[in-house]
């Protein structure tokens, strides 16, 4: 059988799934997917950008793995300081459905310019709330909800989180909701 991938960069407000809850967006709205199409991980419905989809359930295991470094730009509360990146890199204490959890190591750095990133179609918030930075988090794990525990862990809660990239495969130029089918991920 002769499997089939796609990239999609979700947008805010989606489900990463194509059934459930009849109320909530789901990405079968975007593309005649062929029938088997999974996603590769999740992004929860407040979270945007890369989202892998394949018919090929080992592609979707190694993809899960450890092996696999997946990217993210979240911009975050206030001015992300060095203290708080070191924090990030080192691993930081959060809930796993009650559960204490520290975090892997992972590499961490602010980001010097704002991102490119369309307008998302629910306004943030304005700057009299103040000031926000954005921060490249790479993680090999995915807990739930992961990178949004771990900056409010270090006092800079997450605002919005755009995956960028997932092993070698990056958003690129995929506008919100736009689906593109590639041969292979290219990891």
């Amino acid at each position: 059988m002769s499997h089939r991938h796609f990239l999609i960069h979700k947008p805010y407000g989606y489900l990463s799934q194509f059934a459930g809850e009849a109320k909530k967006k789901k990405l079968g709205e975007f593309h005649d997917f062929p029938e088997g199409i999974m996603a590769i991980g999740r992004l929860d419905e407040d979270s945007e950008g890369l989202l892998l989809l394949t018919t090929d359930g080992r592609m979707s295991e190694l993809v899960r793995s450890r092996k696999i470094e997946k990217e993210y730009y979240a911009q975050v509360d206030g001015l992300m300081t060095d203290a708080a990146v070191a924090q990030l890199q080192t691993g930081v204490e959060i809930g796993i459905h009650g559960v204490k959890y520290i975090t892997n190591p992972c590499q961490a750095r602010r980001l010097d310019a704002t991102p490119d990133f369309a307008p998302r179609t629910r306004k943030i918030r304005d700057d009299r709330h103040g000031p926000t930075s954005w921060v490249s988090i790479i993680v090999t794990e995915g807990k739930f909800r992961q990178v949004r525990k771990m900056t409010a862990a270090v006092g800079f809660p997450t605002l919005r989180l755009v995956r960028v990239r997932v092993g070698d495969t990056w958003l690129g130029d995929l506008a919100a909701g736009e689906v593109r089918e590639v041969p292979d991920f290219g990891l």
